[in-house]
């Protein structure tokens, strides 16, 4: 599973899709497409495009979500916030072979993430950050060494937990020796594509 994982951002289908382009372009590998409060018809066409640029790029594109969506395009798999579908049913729908991701935001979500057997958990958020409306409380790193520490106590095998919310390049050390799997990133990656190499370089 790929470390580095870029979320998709803009206003409108263009700019998405320019965004998506732009970090294929400079090398990631791993896409979720995340358009919060898109007209249905825009999205749809987004992620069919999303999907074939993907395909195009050897990347892996995940769809924020739109469970039904995903399975309709053939998607890699969905990525589903606390309060979307089920693992389980997103499971049924897509099928044993597809990605699913789960966001978590404390300790108990990542003990849930985990009973639902996610293929890896969203924790955040590590800062403030504007790309996300209704932000849950900010965990800072204190907050997910807390959590690492809490699953070692319990002998629980950490999962591929990937930091989010606010994440820079200059935070990958730390998260690294913290236990953190990978990060997901949007703003940082949208404004600055050619950092693709950087993170790479510091993740390998």
């Amino acid at each position: 599973m790929e470390t580095l994982q870029y979320i998709s951002q803009g206003n409108t289908k263009q700019e998405q899709e320019i965004n998506i382009r732009k970090t294929l372009d400079h090398g990631i590998k791993w896409v979720q497409v995340r358009w919060k409060n898109a007209p249905e018809n825009e999205l749809i066409k987004l992620c069919e495009t999303s999907k074939w640029l993907c395909s195009e790029y050897n990347a892996v594109c995940i769809i924020n979500d739109h469970v039904q969506l995903a399975k309709e395009i053939d998607a890699d798999g969905v990525h589903l916030g606390l309060k979307d579908l089920s693992v389980e049913i997103a499971r049924n729908i897509l099928g044993k072979h597809k990605l699913i991701g789960g966001t978590g935001n404390a300790l108990s979500d990542v003990m849930q993430r985990i009973n639902e057997s996610c293929d890896y958990i969203g924790l955040g958020p590590l800062r403030f950050t504007s790309t996300k409306e209704n932000l849950s409380p900010v965990l800072g790193f204190e907050g997910y060494q807390k959590i690492i520490e809490s699953l070692k106590e319990k002998s629980i095998e950490i999962p591929n937990i990937f930091a989010i919310g606010g994440v820079t390049l200059h935070d990958i050390e730390l998260l690294q020796q913290i236990g953190i799997y990978g990060v997901a990133v949007s703003g940082e990656l949208t404004t600055q594509p050619s950092i693709i190499s950087e993170f790479k370089k510091v993740m390998q």
